[in-house]
């Protein structure tokens, strides 16, 4: 098996944008099955998934992942090729690079030394990678997750490589995600001629007062791990573009990141009576993005930070914030799940970019994750 940068460059050079694989798992089979590995294909629809197994007994330690990245837009904005891995300097660029091709690239290098120094460890080690985590996340980790649970194949500690880091690898652990709900919300008005607004009935006027009080309302306080719950308005249209109508309906759309303090019905339902206290006529659809989910405490976050302080002589810091990750759909089977990756500054941006000294430092650290948890 090559290094680690080595392997960075090789999913790098694949153009993996959702859904596409371009041969990225097929690769990590490859590395794996001659490490001892059982490898499952499982495609759904139009998504690849793998499941990659070591051992059958005792605890199952899980390296969670995606092989899939975002477009980059338009190449010629790019310094070097997206799709073309560069070293520059101490930096390694190229679309996925921290995001998360690096993070997988040492997670194989991890294993492959763990193994080789410990072929007898305890319990087991899996990997289970999708190419649907920057899309719709439909046909990836969840149905994975869901096949799984049909036949009672219980992850017990998860790492999620997503970009954990901010300054320097190891500085940030995401040791949960708040929640994500989204309402789409259609206000009802009567549209009419600017000059007889007795003949009409403005959405934009008739909503105002319960947009305030929704912006306003205090959900929940939050907890030691979780910021208090946030209500964001991100996208209002009304009218038709002439300024001499009043519109008939007010498009919002709204999206609630929420803490373990509260649930999706229990926001759903105080959304509904606010916007019913106004007398508003309306429609609304839901979209449910997953909810929150913390691993407080226990053998993983243990490990996870007597890994970094060994690696970097640094402490690391547990956070909630950021967006959602696959680990949502992990969680609620009852493993504990963290994320440890790179730092996350150029994550989607043009121009993303990994230090390389980072790689070789996340490698270690989770090749001693492995060593915390699966030996005597």
């Amino acid at each position: 098996m090559s290094n680690v940068i080595d392997l960075t460059k090789d999913l790098i050079n694949r153009r993996s944008v959702t859904p596409e694989d371009a041969g990225c798992q097929e690769m990590m089979a490859q590395k794996l099955s001659k490490l001892g590995f059982n490898i499952e294909q499982l495609v759904f629809e139009d998504t690849t998934n793998m499941w990659a197994r070591r051992g059958s007994e005792g605890p199952l330690f899980c390296f969670a992942g995606h092989t899939d990245v975002v477009p980059s837009g338009p190449e010629a904005n790019w310094q070097h090729p997206p799709f073309n891995a560069t070293e520059d300097g101490e930096y390694l660029f190229g679309r996925g690079a921290a995001d998360m091709k690096g993070s997988l690239a040492a997670m194989l290098v991890a294993t492959e030394r763990f193994v080789k120094k410990h072929p007898e460890h305890t319990g087991c080690i899996a990997f289970l990678i999708t190419s649907d985590e920057e899309g719709p996340f439909i046909n990836g980790t969840t149905r994975v997750v869901d096949t799984l649970e049909t036949r009672n194949e219980k992850i017990t500690w998860c790492l999620v490589g997503e970009p954990s880091s901010t300054e320097h690898v190891g500085d940030i652990v995401k040791n949960g995600r708040r929640g994500s709900l989204t309402g789409d919300l259609i206000i009802k008005g009567i549209q009419g001629h600017v000059a007889y607004p007795h003949l009409a009935k403005n959405p934009v006027h008739i909503a105002a007062p319960a947009l305030a009080e929704l912006s306003a309302t205090t959900w929940d306080e939050g907890n030691e791990f979780f910021p208090p719950t946030s209500f964001q308005i991100s996208n209002i249209h009304a009218g038709t573009g002439a300024g001499n109508v009043i519109p008939g309906h007010l498009d919002i759309c709204f999206n609630f990141r929420f803490s373990t303090e509260v649930t999706d019905q229990q926001l759903i339902a105080r959304t509904r009576e606010i916007l019913d206290k106004h007398g508003l006529e309306y429609d609304i659809k839901w979209t449910f993005n997953g909810q929150p989910f913390l691993t407080s405490s226990g053998e993983l976050v243990a490990a996870t930070q007597k890994a970094i302080q060994s690696v970097t002589g640094k402490a690391t810091q547990l956070s909630t914030a950021g967006g959602t990750s696959d680990g949502r759909f992990i969680a609620p089977t009852g493993a504990q799940v963290i994320e440890l990756g790179p730092v996350n500054a150029t994550i989607h941006k043009v121009n993303e970019c990994v230090r390389m000294a980072d790689l070789e430092q996340l490698a270690l650290m989770y090749e001693a994750i492995l060593m915390e948890l699966l030996l005597d």
